[in-house]
């Protein structure tokens, strides 16, 4: 495929017709019909498995493919897309995807996947096939994954669920805050609340240096290799998971306790750059806080603002606005010299992204968990909150049922 992208370019490059130029197989149904006509020869194993596993993949490269050329004709937001490379085996998530013939749920404690057979899978699946039989929900697909040695199955279900109109006082104790995520505080609310941040991966950072040491010293294809990095691979997937737990506590309280949510369009891809904050800014999960609450704002009826990400949240008096424009980050503490206001940094950006909302002109829009972002007048060249950008794209997911 590169090289026939590869004589495409250099056709163009000589100024030829676009019905001279040599094919390439692009879209998911060419690469269907080419995958067809070599499967024999390039892999006579192949109907030893099943045929989904060939099809995600497939559908796999042509979302990438896509992405590449919409990446080099500017059709495409975000960093320039590189060619789609292969993935290594034990360097990548293995996984595949089911989206035809007879699998989902069999009994509450088992599975059944075409090629495969029937499963028995770690936790009860009573909640899932109750509502499969009632008609309640209805199956997508299914995706099969292996995480740390153990294997997981992830059903996507479509079901349909009541959006409230408005929000619901039921477990409503406030009406709107603002967060403010930072690295010394997992979260500083507008309420004056503050939620540690656990830093998972700094407490386990002894452990995984033990255990990477002992996986660099082992032999190279060894039995003892394979051990030490299932071993390694069992402390990050335990701290991933602690993280996410954490953060879910979080974001459903939020979702459920206020009508309006204020967070900021933090750049989380500039702050990992600095190599001081790198590390403890991919422990607190600011991309994966603002990716839950965009989805959980509509489960429960609440809304979810984005304040622009060059707003001075923490530059500005929550008091009177005076801004102090050379404050750094080492300034844990903001003194305004206007009204006399002595706050914690953090606690006044809080306060100013709440106040946000009632001085937008877009309140009444009903952002519904969406990405509804706030653009604020007056903006001061050059003047800027440090460490602020888009956090991450809004995705689905299924429930994840691990396989015994």
């Amino acid at each position: 495929m590169k090289a026939a992208f590869a004589q495409r370019d250099a056709e163009k490059s000589y100024g030829l017709d676009g019905d001279l130029l040599t094919p390439v197989p692009w879209t998911l149904p060419v690469l269907r019909l080419a995958w067809n006509a070599a499967k024999r020869d390039v892999a006579p194993w192949w109907d030893e498995c099943s045929k989904e596993a060939y099809s995600a993949g497939l559908d796999q490269l042509a979302r990438a493919l896509k992405n590449f050329t919409d990446s080099r004709k500017g059709k495409r937001k975000g960093r320039r897309v590189g060619f789609p490379r292969f993935k290594k085996r034990g360097k990548a998530r293995d996984s595949f995807r089911y989206t035809t013939g007879a699998y989902g749920p069999a009994t509450d404690l088992y599975v059944k996947l075409p090629r495969i057979g029937r499963v028995k899978v770690g936790e009860p699946m009573g909640a899932l096939t109750s509502r499969l039989a009632d008609g309640r929900e209805r199956l997508g697909g299914a995706t099969v994954s292996r995480t740390a040695g153990r294997w997981f199955v992830s059903f996507t279900v479509g079901a349909d669920r009541d959006v409230p109109e408005r929000p619901t006082r039921r477990q409503r104790t406030g009406g709107t805050v603002g967060v403010d995520l930072g690295v010394k505080h997992l979260a500083v609310l507008s309420t004056g609340e503050t939620v540690a941040n656990p830093k998972r991966h700094a407490a386990a950072l002894r452990t995984l240096r033990r255990a990477s040491r002992a996986y660099a010293r082992s032999k190279p294809g060894s039995a003892g290799r394979r051990q030490r990095a299932a071993g390694l691979a069992t402390i990050h997937a335990r701290v991933a998971n602690q993280r996410r737990d954490g953060l879910h506590k979080l974001t459903t309280r939020l979702a459920r306790s206020h009508d309006v949510i204020v967070v900021e369009d933090l750049h989380v891809a500039g702050m990992v750059r600095n190599r001081r904050l790198a590390r403890a800014v991919s422990d607190t999960g600011m991309a994966e806080i603002r990716r839950q609450l965009t989805y959980k704002t509509v489960w429960y009826g609440s809304r979810l603002v984005v304040a622009d990400r060059w707003y001075p949240s923490s530059k500005t008096c929550s008091g009177c606005g005076w801004r102090n424009p050379s404050l750094t980050l080492a300034d844990r503490t903001f003194a305004c010299q206007s009204c006399g206001l002595v706050i914690d940094r953090d606690l006044n950006a809080a306060i100013n992204l709440r106040h946000l909302v009632a001085a937008s002109t877009s309140e009444t829009v009903n952002a519904r968990g969406a990405d509804h972002k706030t653009r604020m007048s007056g903006r001061v060249a050059g003047k800027r909150e440090p460490g602020t950008a888009k956090a991450g794209q809004t995705r689905s997911a299924g429930a994840q049922v691990p396989a015994a």
